[in-house]
């Protein structure tokens, strides 16, 4: 089966093209990690096992019986089945290891070192791997050995205990926000181990815990608690930082979201809703006192956008230089003219559901830019053409398959 291309993706040569890459990981932070690798040229191919594919091609709606999900995070990926546990499997594994610069992989510690893939092994096979280990909780600690997903990295951060409104519950987001801010620490870190390894010459092993890196998201909470035993409470869309800051429902029904975390900022927002006096007060020279004031600012700004429909207030506030953003759903996103002008949204041709859209790459390069190249693919589509180009014959790979290896 021959790998589908997108015809918009650039013919220049992307900064991470001769990249290897071996995706062993699930559900989500390790193979959004590997995409977002793919998509600026690595050649990655995603191992899933024979008979339980990815559970991401079954995880949210499907169309046809294919799940969406699934072609956005299987994108640019070639898709090979291998039963790492099986004596077969380990060492196609090992072969495969040899010739690769990065494996990523989310199994609980010690899975990888039960089936004979431990780090000992692979860096045999290949002084020069990277090995990226995403788990919830990291290699070593009470928890290593807990599973984790980025629910639970959400609620251990203090994250969920800072969202939501003051006299609410604790709030979790309605997707997997933990993981994905793990994806791109686990990105960063695998070019940052490779830059490592230019200058070494050897590779090394990335411990990854899913509930770190939402931790720095989250701000100087840990310094504010050290230096002054302060603990961020519950605020909903406020701030204890600066306001006005609050969402706002406009006259046809809309909200808007506005900021005010520059002072120049805070004092258009007061001249353009008819309150400036308000600038006069001492506590408005600060956010933080600002914030003190908040059911004041907001009844001034909230009283002046009800009687607007948001694009008169999207429009009044452009004029004054305030900041202001409409809250979109995803069909507002789609055809949002400034995500249109960054091409953020691109389509790609799918040979099993016809034409796709989906998020572009995270970033523009001027000169090597990336790509989506192809959307998921099916499972284990290039198995045979990948154990081929091992050197692997037609009879062993039949008898892989007897050993239920593929």
């Amino acid at each position: 089966m021959s790998t589908p291309t997108n015809p918009a993706a650039s013919a220049t040569t992307p900064p991470l093209a001769g990249l290897r890459v071996l995706d062993l990981a699930t559900l989500f932070a390790g193979p959004l990690a590997a995409t977002m690798l793919g998509d600026f040229g690595a050649e990655v191919v995603k191992v899933e096992h024979p008979r339980r594919p990815d559970p991401s091609r079954g995880h949210g709606p499907a169309k046809d019986g294919i799940g969406l999900w699934w072609k956005l995070l299987g994108r640019n990926k070639r898709t090979l089945t291998l039963d790492l546990s099986s004596p077969g499997g380990r060492d196609v594994l090992l072969k495969l290891a040899a010739d690769t610069d990065v494996i990523i992989e989310n199994f609980r510690p010690g899975t990888l070192e039960r089936w004979g893939l431990g780090w000992e092994e692979l860096r045999a096979a290949n002084p020069r791997l990277v090995l990226a280990r995403v788990t919830g909780f990291g290699q070593t600690g009470p928890y290593a050995h807990r599973p984790g997903f980025g629910t639970l990295a959400e609620a251990m951060s203090g994250f969920a205990a800072v969202t939501g409104e003051p006299d609410g519950p604790p709030t979790l987001p309605p997707f997997g926000l933990a993981d994905s801010i793990a994806a791109l620490a686990t990105a960063y870190a695998v070019m940052t181990a490779l830059a490592g390894r230019d200058r070494t010459g050897e590779g090394q092993v990335v411990d990854m815990a899913i509930i770190e890196p939402i931790l720095t998201v989250l701000g100087p909470q840990p310094l504010w608690y050290d230096q002054l035993g302060y603990v961020q409470p519950r605020t909903g869309n406020r701030s204890r930082n600066n306001a006005p800051r609050n969402t706002y429902r406009t006259a046809d029904g809309h909200w808007v979201a506005v900021s005010t975390s520059a002072q120049s900022v805070a004092e258009r927002v007061m001249r353009l809703v008819g309150r400036p006096e308000l600038i006069e007060e001492p506590w408005f020279s600060a956010g933080s006192t600002r914030a003190e004031h908040a059911d004041e600012l907001d009844e001034a700004v909230g009283h002046w956008i009800s009687r607007r429909t948001r694009d008169e207030a999207v429009d009044a506030f452009e004029k004054a230089e305030a900041a202001i953003a409409p809250i979109h759903d995803v069909r507002d996103v789609m055809e949002d003219p400034q995500y249109r002008a960054l091409g953020t949204i691109t389509e790609v041709d799918d040979p099993e559901l016809g034409p796709l859209r989906m998020q572009n790459v995270l970033f523009r390069l001027s000169g090597t830019p990336g790509a989506v190249r192809w959307a998921g693919r099916p499972h284990g589509a290039d198995t045979e053409e990948i154990l081929t180009g091992l050197g692997l014959s037609a009879s062993a790979i039949a008898a892989l398959r007897d050993e239920g290896a593929l």
